[in-house]
């Protein structure tokens, strides 16, 4: 009997056993030639892709395709990522040359090297002017179109430009052109600047307030519905000494043959003006590429509107901001003067006031590179603020 027990006991134990399960069966052969097809696919589309980027990263940078490997490739080829490392050296210098001196009496063409221990000066700037002290008193904007489009020279000129704001310290910065590693830079160095952008892709225009003397209400982009290149309004509202104010910057459309379009957003600049209102000051400035006649074509600016240079009383040493006989960085094999860049003013009609003291031109001095830090001149305008 207790045989019997044991046999079904083990009977019963062996059944409970698993049954060993077969390998399973090797993949054909053209399933693994196709994995490996796949394997060297992604591998040529990467290997593609890397040199692409590494052509853009050359070309923003003005570099060659070993340097822009090497970047990338430290940096995981996250394009942003590198570009940041290359650029962030840029203004260690500048912070040195804002604590000096311009040299007097230089003159338009005249070569000084911004990229290494002098700053950048002109003539038609004071040190008085230059040097403000921050007091409820005064009020200081620079308008330039920094030529972003322009890869020659990227870094030198990026440099040059970054020196002037370091010189001048303005409250406020109209840029035009912008691109991606001049907005890259310029957030990674001008810590006491807050920075607007119109758009991050592409070109665009920004405006940057200093932290300690302007702040930040709200702000909005305007499209311009009609425009082929990527053109529109940015419209920023803040407090300056206890007065609001509304920046306005653009650049309107470009070249001769666009002078309908161009027309078109002066007069949307122009209407955005008269509707903000009458207890806040209102500043627009731009590269508005506007030709004399197509004001005159509009009748004439609003009443209330006006062009600071021509309240200055039309100043000859800052008329023209392109001058192709002055600034050779186009090589233009033509001479050409034009008052593209332009800052309309409109007051406020109650409480405190600001009044346009000054204009002049800044940018006039070439790099070490031979090149000025833009195709276009900058301007420097000083406001007094009457409370």
């Amino acid at each position: 009997m207790e045989a019997v027990v044991g046999q079904r006991e083990e009977g019963e134990a062996g059944r409970c056993l698993p049954a060993e399960e077969p390998p399973p069966p090797p993949p054909p052969k053209e399933e693994e030639e196709e994995e490996e097809e796949e394997e060297e696919e992604e591998e040529l589309h990467l290997a593609k892709r890397r040199k692409v980027l590494c052509s853009e990263f050359a070309t923003i940078t003005s570099s060659d395709a070993a340097v822009a490997h090497t970047f990338l490739a430290d940096y995981g080829w996250h394009m942003q990522r590198a570009l940041n490392a290359y650029f962030d050296p840029l203004l260690e210098k500048n912070e040195e040359a804002a604590s000096r001196v311009p040299p007097a009496g230089a003159e338009p063409g005249s070569s000084i090297d911004l990229t290494a221990d002098e700053t950048a000066s002109n003539a038609g700037v004071s040190n008085a002017d230059s040097r403000q002290q921050e007091d409820d008193s005064s009020f200081s904007l620079i308008t330039w179109n920094i030529d972003g489009l322009d890869v020659g020279h990227l870094k030198e000129r990026a440099r040059g430009v970054c020196s002037y704001l370091s010189l001048y310290s303005p409250d406020v910065v109209f840029l035009q052109e912008v691109v991606p590693p001049y907005l890259c830079l310029l957030q990674m160095r001008a810590g006491s600047y807050t920075i607007i952008p119109g758009n991050i892709d592409g070109y665009f225009t920004a405006i940057m307030l200093k932290k300690s003397r302007v702040k930040l209400l709200k702000h909005e982009t305007i499209p311009f519905p009609t425009t082929s290149m990527m053109r529109n309004l940015l419209v920023v509202h803040v407090s300056v000494s206890g007065n609001e104010i509304c920046l306005m910057t653009s650049h309107l459309e470009s070249t001769k043959n666009h002078s309908k379009e161009r027309t078109k957003q002066l007069q949307i600049v122009l209407n955005k003006m008269q509707q903000e209102s009458e207890s806040t000051t209102v500043i627009f400035g731009g590269d508005t590429n506007l030709r004399d006649s197509e004001v005159t074509k509009l009748g004439k600016l609003p009443d209330n509107v006006t062009d600071i240079w021509e309240f200055l009383g039309k100043p000859q040493h800052c008329r023209y901001t392109w001058d192709t006989q002055s600034n050779s960085n186009l090589d233009a094999g033509y001479k050409c003067k034009m008052r593209f860049d332009r800052v309309y003013f409109r007051p406020a009609a109650e409480g405190g006031h600001i009044i346009p003291r000054s204009m002049d031109l800044i940018g006039l001095d070439k790099l070490d590179c031979g090149k000025f830090p833009s195709d276009h001149w900058g301007l420097l305008c000083n406001f007094d603020v009457i409370l």
